[in-house]
């Protein structure tokens, strides 16, 4: 377990997202070196001045590309220190180094936050080194030689926590996006199949009648004009939520009240009836908004696939807790007729999204029969 935990550490990718060097980068660097010239002026108990100074710009020069070359930064700025520790030990100089040498905690923080998992454990050798030589220069006691090695540790935490809950937003971002394109999926499936199949059974019953009744020929022709007119209507709504600004105000979502809208005349087979029993007024938009589509999706499904319909019965039912959807059809049973596509999928989903119940399968005695159950609160989960 912890073998296959340091592997996929060890695999991490650098995030895709780092920004290139910026002017608050560039000003960062120039108050960094003005505060290492002030430094050499002001103090006395330093190292070699020049020398010194001339490393300092080396350390604090790769600031500037922390986040796209964190790895090739720590290994500029620490190797730097590390040589100068060195010759200090070699030489037996004495004096402390500038205080601007604390800007290293960003390098430490920036190379968990934006490196690669080798990169990481690469970089984090080479600062642990230079702390290791920078003890022998300037022997500490152990509570400071801890606290030497806590504060970088911790920096490199931060960083690891900060990219940890970058990386959790963006993965929330993408879930978020792909159950938009789920919800527009259904949306569009829902509505234009809807009146889509409308249209081929009018264009069908249109046929089939133009030659003897010419005239039922015209009234089929007047609803398919209808039924198209409301298809662009719909699908010119979706698209101007998918074009729309963010501070747009959409149109509402259709509810129980647009249920009865799906009634049709006794000229159109199979004829839908529509029933509503109970209390709406409560109910959540979200609960109204799918117990439309529900039943728009089951008439679409009777209308293509129920041999011999004739009649299509919708039945919405507000209790106290719960709203109920039924939908009967008189079809023919035989042959285990079952909707093809994803009209099915997209009915369960719905439900259960909202905390519901969905059923679709043969009636006890003919047909088919669609029963769905949802909480009156139900919100998109």
């Amino acid at each position: 377990m912890a073998a296959d935990v340091l592997r996929s550490l060890w695999a991490e990718p650098r995030p895709s997202n780092a920004p290139d060097p910026g002017l608050r980068d560039w000003a960062l660097v120039g108050v960094l070196v003005g505060w290492s010239v002030l430094d050499v002026v002001v103090r006395q108990d330093i190292a070699p001045r020049p020398l010194l100074l001339l490393a300092m710009l080396a350390v604090l020069g790769p600031l500037l590309w922390r986040r796209t070359h964190p790895l090739v930064a720590v290994a500029v700025s620490f190797g730097t220190l590390t040589i100068v520790d060195t010759v200090r030990i070699l030489t037996e100089s004495h004096g402390a180094l500038l205080n601007s040498i604390s800007a290293a905690l960003i390098l430490a923080y920036a190379l968990f936050r934006w490196g690669s998992g080798r990169e990481a454990a690469c970089g984090l050798g080479v600062i642990m080194l230079w702390l290791a030589i920078t003890y022998v220069a300037d022997p500490m006691s152990a509570w400071e030689t801890v606290a030497g090695y806590g504060f970088f540790l911790f920096a490199a935490a931060l960083g690891a926590a900060v990219r940890y809950r970058a990386k959790v937003r963006i993965r929330d971002i993408d879930q978020a996006k792909a159950r938009e394109r789920e919800q527009l999926a259904r949306e569009l499936h829902d509505t234009v199949a809807h009146h889509v199949s409308g249209i081929a059974i009018q264009a069908q019953a249109g046929r089939a009648v133009a030659a003897s009744h010419p005239e039922r020929a015209v009234e089929a022709l007047a609803v398919i004009e209808d039924a198209a007119t409301r298809t662009l209507t719909e699908l010119r709504t979706i698209v101007g939520v998918l074009r729309a600004t963010p501070d747009a105000e959409f149109a509402p979502q259709p509810g129980v009240a647009e249920v009865e809208q799906l009634a049709s005349d006794g000229q159109t087979r199979p004829r839908v009836e529509v029933r509503l029993f109970g209390e709406f007024d409560d109910l959540s938009p979200a609960v109204g908004a799918a117990i439309y589509r529900l039943a728009q999706e089951s008439i679409t499904n009777a209308r293509r696939h129920a041999r011999h319909a004739t009649r299509v019965t919708v039945s919405v039912t507000g209790d106290a807790d719960k709203v109920r959807l039924t939908i009967d059809d008189d079809g023919s049973a035989a042959g285990g007729r079952v909707p093809a596509g994803y009209g099915l999928v997209g009915m369960q989903e719905r439900a259960s999204l909202l905390g519901g119940t969905f059923r679709a399968g043969p009636a006890a005695e003919r047909g088919w029969r669609v029963e769905a159950v949802l909480p009156r609160t139900g919100t998109p989960r």
